[in-house]
């Protein structure tokens, strides 16, 4: 698969190996973790007609990416 924006290392490379340590430790953490990825690859083969989906389901799944990403975040912050 070619590059896949908004990966959390790329947005967040100041919390890189506290995303490590996190996803190792933190059950809560990784699940969020896990399902960003999977929201944020579905985003990308929908945005490159990979496996196309209707307008409303897009915008679901980029409120779910963003939602997920500021949950991610407020965890690292006070980790």
């Amino acid at each position: 698969m070619s590059h896949v924006p908004h990966e959390l290392a790329e947005e967040f490379p100041e919390y890189s190996t506290k995303m490590h340590e996190l996803k190792m430790s933190d059950p809560h953490f990784a699940h969020r973790f896990d399902e960003y990825h999977n929201v944020n690859r579905q985003v990308h083969r929908s945005e490159t007609n990979v496996e196309p989906v209707s307008d409303d389901v897009m915008v679901d799944l980029r409120k779910r990416r963003m939602t997920l990403k500021d949950e991610i975040y407020a965890i690292l912050r006070d980790a």
